[in-house]
């Protein structure tokens, strides 16, 4: 598959980025879950605490998203993520596991349509789980760092709006229309 043909939905926690995902999956567009949730569920199944440390967890997370990557290769229609590569990239990074040379080289492996959409941290949804253990404060830091490091490496932000499921998916599949009539890979 293109670049241009992988959305990524990427911000904070509790933004309402499972919901929007599926949606547009309701709609028959091929999705990608997130992959810290995944191993997160796995690990407490197991017995385990619900995350090793840091580096070890960006790695797992970094492995799947790549893995997940690869098998989305032979789709011809837009295809969204729940996160993506950049954001396990991040995670490694903040953990001192990969400096800024190796985080530009999985970036020009890992290629996604510049668009990316970003969902802040939602008051009014914002719910604590067993996956999910930040507090809204933290959301709030995670999307905003996240953010700086998505338009660090080149891609553009587009802030969803905090509106209902529906107008979610019509905002993003305009702005996805936009995208195609533009060009949005590299």
């Amino acid at each position: 598959m293109p670049a241009a043909n992988r959305f990524v939905l990427s911000g904070g926690p509790g933004g309402g980025k499972s919901a929007l995902l599926a949606a547009l999956a309701e709609r028959g567009y091929p999705v990608v879950p997130e992959s810290a949730r995944a191993i997160i569920r796995s690990r407490m199944q197991a017995g385990l605490a619900p995350r090793p440390e840091p580096a070890a967890f960006a790695q797992a997370i970094f492995q799947q998203d790549a893995q997940r990557y690869q098998q989305s290769q032979n789709l011809d229609t837009p295809c969204f993520f729940d996160r993506s590569v950049v954001d396990a990239l991040y995670m490694l990074h903040v953990a001192g596991a990969m400096d800024d040379a190796a985080v530009a080289q999985q970036c020009s492996a890992y290629p996604y349509n510049r668009t990316v959409f970003f969902l802040p941290p939602w008051q009014a949804i914002y719910q604590t789980d067993g996956e999910r253990d930040q507090t809204f404060s933290e959301a709030q830091q995670v999307y905003a760092n996240l953010k700086r490091w998505y338009l660090r490496w080149g891609y553009d932000v587009v802030g969803v709006p905090c509106c209902s499921v529906p107008e979610r998916v019509a905002f993003v599949l305009h702005a996805v229309t936009q995208a195609a009539e533009r060009g949005g890979a590299d």
